[in-house]
């Protein structure tokens, strides 16, 4: 019964990283909206600067996302640690939480790679 709780836990998992997905696509779209709405700011003079403080910012998503990616990675090589040392654990526990910590830290890279490529046209912008 430990494994059905084990997949339950993993679809969580999945869940948190396709949330985490969905947030920074609302993001993206918030940001693009934010290109026409800062031309329309800077017309009206900056009214509207502090209505966005209520929200979490993009760099304090990004860090507990971050923070949780690396949550798994430890979990799961503390479960690959215990597994090894002969102690009782299911190994489908084990590898579950290897492909959460791989999922996750694949999830991670393509972040990585979309903000270096946003980075990059950013700078190759003409002035």
């Amino acid at each position: 019964m430990s494994g059905v709780g084990g997949i339950g836990g993993g679809a969580m998992g999945v869940d948190r990283v396709m949330a985490l997905r969905a947030q920074i696509l609302e993001r993206n779209a918030a940001l693009k909206n934010a290109g026409t709405a800062d031309a329309s700011t800077a017309a009206t003079g900056g009214a509207q600067a502090t209505s966005g403080a209520s929200q979490p910012s993009f760099s304090d998503s990004l860090q507990d996302a971050l923070q949780s990616v690396n949550q798994a990675q430890s979990k799961a090589g503390e479960l690959s640690s215990a597994y090894e040392r002969g102690e009782t654990i299911d190994i489908a526990k084990v590898m579950l939480a290897r492909q959460q910590a791989s999922v996750g830290f694949e999830a991670t890279m393509q972040v990585r790679n979309k903000l270096l490529s946003a980075y990059k046209d950013i700078m190759n912008m003409p002035v």
